[in-house]
């Protein structure tokens, strides 16, 4: 139904006035573009109700979120810590209206590449859903830096350079909490008193200790600007960079003061504990007690070279730890080291701050690569018979005419059963909702098929209109459930697969050698198939290495993909999940395995179900084990 009344330009000022009494509260966190994403209304309660409890506590995002388990936030410092990588984030409590999109739990969301749904910022949600209210036909939200227009009779968001559309989509939600009372001038909660005895489990330990070396952090910070250093001597100093552009986060070198009092007292042993402010977590087993004059070097790199992200990898080789200095290892996440990575590096950072000594064991680092392997040690996978497979552009099918690739995969049913067809969401006793936009020889609106496969049914004129708007390959997908018939091909672009056999064994297969593929794909001009056809798209990260045990299952899974290839199926050219990047060639929903001898990122071995998971995925395409030959 088309909405009246004139669009409108979206105006800035989401945020609710400090003047009223009641608001709702939205928790956000700033990502590496600069922008600031707002955690669902389930975490933003539970990070309220630990705000009640205690203005400087610990909030584990886990214990609401399962997706969230590996972060927390700390209220003191109003920073996201995420334990398994030591980055920080900074985080804020914003405010809205109550009649607001956030405050009548409404969210607005936009489809992305892998058909899953993305939330807009709040900022975006509130002016989309005001708009919404008022019944406008459409919104412009370039005043906000974002160059797309809103469609709401269309359900659309298209973007003004490119022309692409994007369907949106807007849902009921939990709503936002709402509280009363002045709003705080500042985000950054004042140090509090908390009474009663602190918990002693293995995750608030760590919370613990992560909060303490924040709250050091910035006390040293300030104590810098106030007192500069102490007694002719150079004090513990943490220098960060302005660029994160690969500059040390520590200086050089750091010569503790002699006459540098603390209240952190250290045990050897493994019993003791260490108190900063309050807070008591318990002593690396590896620190000793240690003297008060010494020399520490330590050589942080940040390997971010993006704003809004703090990480601290420490670089210092256990051959360069001077003598009497403890070395805190840290140990591999899927190892078996004795010290959880956040533990050991707040650790670090405290005695850092405090003044004492210390020198980090390096911190584990994905390895990509096999050791180097010459030309002669590369041996063709048994079973197949080449070692190499070219892609060029590719050539849509001629003679298949969209009402004869239907005609082909369902059967006419004469009487209609009392239900709807999910294309148009029309009856199918009545006419399809695409008569009279789009007319084909032999189709009436009428007529209603059923698939072959699967048995369900539709407006013949709504699968011919279904498949003219997608890929025209020959092939049909059920909208339901999935089932493909035919040949399903993509649109991946022309490139080059390699794949052999190397001397050396993956994590998980230590009595098998290993078939390592290589995918090639250049640069290059969009065709029609592609999202903007005779813009260019880029090719980042290419070649591309990835990686199967040589076994049964792995040769077996290597024919499958040699087959997504044949077919177009394992890149597609769109957005990057990572870097944001538009037109780029990116993976086609086909995960494979990049890391060759660890699995810090969650793409390397030891995964004892990949390879089962990985025939899912692409049988979810089409490609099955039906289809290798013997």
């Amino acid at each position: 139904m088309a909405r009246p009344g004139s669009g409108v330009l979206v105006s800035l000022g989401g945020g609710y006035s400090s003047q009223s009494m009641a608001r709702v509260v939205v928790w956000e966190w700033l990502n590496e573009h600069g922008r600031w994403k707002p955690y669902s209304a389930a975490v933003c309660h539970h990070i309220e109700n630990v705000l009640k409890g205690d203005a400087r506590g610990t909030v584990i995002l886990g214990q609401v979120d399962p997706q969230l388990t590996p972060y927390v936030i700390d209220l003191q410092s109003m920073h996201q810590f995420r334990q398994d990588t030591g980055t920080m984030r900074p985080v804020q409590r914003n405010f809205y209206d109550p009649s607001s999109a956030p405050g009548k739990g409404i969210v607005w969301e936009w489809e992305n590449d892998c058909g899953s749904w993305t939330l807009y910022d709040m900022e975006l949600c509130v002016s989309i859903q005001n708009a919404y209210e008022k019944q406008h036909p459409w919104l412009d939200l370039s005043s906000l830096g974002f160059s797309y227009l809103v469609d709401f009779d269309g359900m659309s968001q298209t973007n003004r350079q490119s022309q692409r559309k994007r369907r949106i989509r807007r849902r009921m939600d939990l709503a936002y909490p709402l509280i009363a009372g002045s709003i705080p001038k500042s985000q950054s909660w004042p140090v509090g008193t908390n009474s009663g005895s602190p918990c002693t489990c293995q995750q608030c330990l760590l919370v613990n200790s992560t909060r303490a070396a924040s709250n050091a952090i910035l006390a040293l910070q300030q104590r810098r600007k106030l007192y500069g250093t102490e007694g002719g001597a150079t004090a513990a100093v943490v220098r960060q960079s302005n660029t994160f552009a690969g500059t040390s986060l520590w200086s050089p070198t750091t010569t503790v003061a002699k006459r540098h009092h603390n209240n952190i007292s250290l045990g050897g042993g493994g019993g003791g504990k260490v108190d900063m402010n309050g807070v008591k977590f318990p002593c690396i087993p590896a620190i000793m007690t240690l003297p008060s004059n010494h020399a520490l070097t330590i050589n942080g790199q940040n390997n971010l070279n993006r704003p809004g992200t703090q990480r601290i990898t420490v670089t210092a080789s256990r051959g360069s730890v001077p003598p009497g200095v403890p070395a805190l290892p840290v140990k591999n996440l899927t190892g078996s080291g004795p010290f959880h990575p956040a533990l050991a590096g707040m650790t670090g950072i405290l005695m850092c701050a405090a003044g004492l000594p210390v020198c980090l064991t390096r911190a584990p680092k994905p390895i990509l690569h096999p050791p180097p392997v010459s030309k002669s040690d590369l041996k063709p996978v048994p079973g197949i018979n080449s070692i190499r497979r070219k892609t060029k552009k590719k050539h849509l099918r001629k003679g298949k005419k969209p009402e004869d690739v239907v005609r082909r995969y369902t059967e006419k049913i004469k009487t209609a059963p009392d239900e709807d067809c999910t294309i148009c969401m029309e009856p199918l006793a009545t006419a399809s909702g695409y008569e009279g936009v789009l007319s084909y020889k032999g189709i009436k609106p009428e007529l209603v098929g059923k698939l072959g496969k699967c048995g369900h049914m539709y407006h013949l004129l709504c699968l011919v209109a279904m498949y003219s708007n997608g890929n025209k390959d020959g092939s049909l997908q059920c909208p339901t459930c999935k089932a493909i018939y035919g040949e399903k091909t993509g649109t991946q672009p022309p490139g080059k697969m390699e794949y052999h056999v190397i001397p050396h064994s993956l994590p998980g297969y230590s009595d098998t050698k290993t078939i390592r593929i290589v995918y090639d794909i250049p640069a290059g001009i969009q065709t029609t198939e592609h999202p903007n056809p005779g813009k260019k798209y880029s090719a980042r990260g290419f070649p591309r290495h990835c990686y199967l045990p040589d076994n049964e299952k792995g040769r077996k899974v290597l024919k499958l993909l040699i087959m997504a290839w044949d077919r177009h199926l394992i890149f597609t050219i769109g957005t990057s999940s990572t870097t944001g990047e538009m037109d780029t060639v990116v993976w086609n929903e086909i995960h494979h395995k990049t890391e060759f001898g660890s699995n810090l990122t969650g793409h390397g071995y030891p995964d004892p179900n990949y390879l089962d998971n990985v025939v899912r995925e692409l049988a979810a395409q089409g490609v099955g084990e039906d289809n290798l030959k013997d």
